[in-house]
């Protein structure tokens, strides 16, 4: 299968983009490497994919093979040049594509909201554009937990009301879901939104509370912990996100059993077993073998009290099984970590 990955330099998309290879894919990877976080961690999980510069940094538009996955090639380009994506897809004539970039984070679009609505809503635009006007059987793309906002309900279900979101991101997540919805009823090809809960692992974003940590707890720094204390997360580890998002990718919406019969799906992807934060910080500085100096602070705007997946319908129709206990997941991330950062 010939498969286009976008926000392939991302925690998700590298090693979604690796697995598909991995297992024969045809993959395509493409990313803008912007500079929301340090552009070197991006950098660092292409290489874990065979891909790699000389130069300091990649140049815009070049096609760069990877030396150890032969199916596996990268372009630094952003979703929002619709003339280079939609270039791109007439050349290459993918089978399916898989949306993994967008701004992320949620505290940062309370200070930047313009930057969302052009990678989040006109990016998004253009790839279900590129989908129409180019064959592309099925898109996956990602959503977020964030989408359920003020719901009270746990474990958030797939059917339960979004109307409430407390974030831009949340907004601009929701409305990928809706504008989905409409391209698969307008014009008939599949498209599948996968709402991820909190995702850890190595070569995780810096800007998620497991880096802070870590980064913390090494440096003897305090840690901030956000609303006293008081969050429940569903942590859930890369390798299961990646093996349930090509769980995703494998089962293509049948509009003639899909509602109204507009192929269309969205599916939770979780650990099904939220931990309290400090239960989550506990663990942590048991596998780093040392105490953390914590910052107790209120609530953050844009944050909500708990994230808890009910993964039971992936679980269902695609047959996705997350594996990874807590403990296992954070002894990974620990020895990645004091490897990459010693």
């Amino acid at each position: 299968m010939k498969i286009l990955v976008t926000g392939a330099a991302g925690f998700i998309g590298s090693k979604l983009m690796q697995m598909l290879a991995e297992r024969g894919d045809e993959v395509v990877g493409i990313d803008n490497i912007n500079d929301y976080y340090d552009p070197q961690l991006k950098y660092g999980r292409l290489r874990e994919c065979g891909i790699a510069t000389d130069e300091p940094e990649m140049e815009w538009g070049r096609t760069i093979c990877s030396t150890t996955l032969p199916n596996c090639r990268f372009i630094r380009m952003a979703i929002d040049d619709k003339a280079a994506l939609d270039s791109l897809m007439a050349e290459e004539k993918f089978e399916k594509v898989v949306n993994m970039a967008a701004q992320a984070g949620v505290r940062y679009s309370i200070t930047h909201p313009y930057v969302y609505l052009q990678s989040n809503i006109v990016g998004f635009l253009n790839v279900l554009e590129a989908c129409r006007n180019f064959g592309v059987k099925h898109l996956v793309y990602a959503s977020s937990s964030s989408v359920y906002g003020m719901n009270t309900k746990v474990p958030y279900n797939e059917d339960d009301k979004t109307a409430q979101p407390v974030s831009l991101y949340a907004a601009s997540k929701m409305s990928n879901e809706l504008m989905a919805h409409a391209y698969s009823k307008l014009y008939g090809f599949a498209t599948t939104g996968l709402r991820f809960f909190t995702v850890y692992g190595p070569w995780g974003r810096p800007d998620m509370s497991p880096m802070l940590f870590a980064k913390a707890i090494t440096n003897g720094e305090p840690i901030k912990v956000f609303n006293n204390g008081d969050m429940i997360r569903d942590f859930t580890y890369i390798d299961d996100i990646a093996e349930g998002t090509i769980c995703a990718i494998n089962h293509q919406p049948d509009a003639s059993k899909c509602a109204s019969g507009v192929p269309f799906k969205v599916y939770n992807i979780g650990c099904s077993h939220p931990v309290r934060l400090m239960d989550f910080i506990a663990e942590m500085e048991a596998a780093f073998g040392i105490e953390a100096k914590k910052d107790f602070l209120p609530m953050q705007p844009g944050d909500v009290y708990q994230t808890n997946a009910d993964t039971s319908k992936l679980e269902s129709e695609c047959g996705y099984k997350p594996h990874w206990t807590l403990h296992e997941g954070i002894q990974e991330f620990m020895k990645w970590y004091k490897t990459i950062y010693n």
